[in-house]
């Protein structure tokens, strides 16, 4: 009898609605496990199970990557403008409002120096839940602006992406920042300043065309979609089914796109290897 009473006291759904609380569980993707929120964070978002990385933000990066309390935020306020007035469901000038107040960001990328293991380091990091993570004219000016102090400073790049792709509300103002950072990190590598370039999921668009694919090191998170059209664009344009795993990292780190594929539980000292070994 004590069997069929616990199956009804705690395996109902009702049950199991009342004992997750919003907030405090999560479902892996992948394996769709329920995992409590600080079990994922205390195994560096990472599923127990199948071993799937969560998407997570610049701040949970600079928590990862960098050591603690040394990250000094650059040009944190720089905010896009509307040169082109641009309205879809709702004006650009009010989305960027609204973005603003729900991630707490003021735009898709955070720059700054801080330490990885006591080396300073000129960092930048890109976050999806501002619009995407997609590129726009403060992106592109932010990621600039850091690769002119890593020149100055004479001191490592590192990057790390997730984005959709460059920002349409900017139409050729996001494209141009292409070539922007592209000429910047070509001065870099004239100076023999190294580079190291992170991909995480998603990395794709105006992102993969530019600064993303030209580090000295790419390194890429498992698992993470990696090209310029999405997989799914690619599939209606060619009528065609993908081949499996096509734009997935280890794709890439197989057919030469790539150099390492790191574990985010051992990014840093990966990161600081590299440094040591590069400078």
């Amino acid at each position: 009898m004590g069997f069929f009473k616990r199956s009804k006291q705690n395996i109902s759904p009702e049950s199991q609605k009342r004992d997750l609380p919003d907030g405090q569980w999560v479902k892996c993707n992948e394996c769709q496990e329920i995992i409590h929120i600080k079990h994922l964070e205390a195994n560096f978002w990472v599923c127990r199970k199948c071993d799937s990385h969560f998407r997570i933000g610049s701040e949970e990066y600079i928590s990862l990557v960098l050591d603690k309390n040394s990250f000094k935020e650059i040009d944190k306020k720089l905010r896009s403008g509307d040169p082109l007035e641009f309205t879809d469901t709702k004006k650009y000038t009010d989305r960027i409002s609204g973005t603003i107040k729900n991630s707490g960001l003021f735009d898709a990328v955070r720059v700054g120096t801080g330490k990885i293991d006591d080396k300073k380091v000129a960092f930048g990091c890109m976050d999806f839940k501002f619009i995407g993570g997609s590129m726009g004219s403060v992106v592109g000016e932010k990621i600039a602006r850091i690769i002119d102090k890593a020149y100055e400073s004479k001191i490592p790049l590192i990057i790390i992406s997730q984005s959709g792709g460059a920002r349409m509300m900017e139409g050729a103002y996001s494209l141009m920042q292409m070539a922007k950072t592209s000429s910047r990190l070509a001065r870099l590598a004239e100076a023999k300043i190294p580079f190291i370039s992170v991909l995480t999921d998603p990395t794709t668009g105006g992102t993969t065309a530019s600064y993303a694919m030209l580090g000295d090191i790419i390194i890429a998170e498992p698992k993470a979609l990696i090209g310029f059209a999405g997989p799914r664009v690619i599939r209606q344009t060619i009528g065609k089914d993908l081949p499996e795993g096509f734009q997935k990292s280890e794709f890439l780190l197989e057919n030469g796109f790539l150099d390492f594929i790191v574990h985010r539980k051992d990014l840093k000292q990966k990161l600081s290897q590299l440094i040591e070994y590069l400078t």
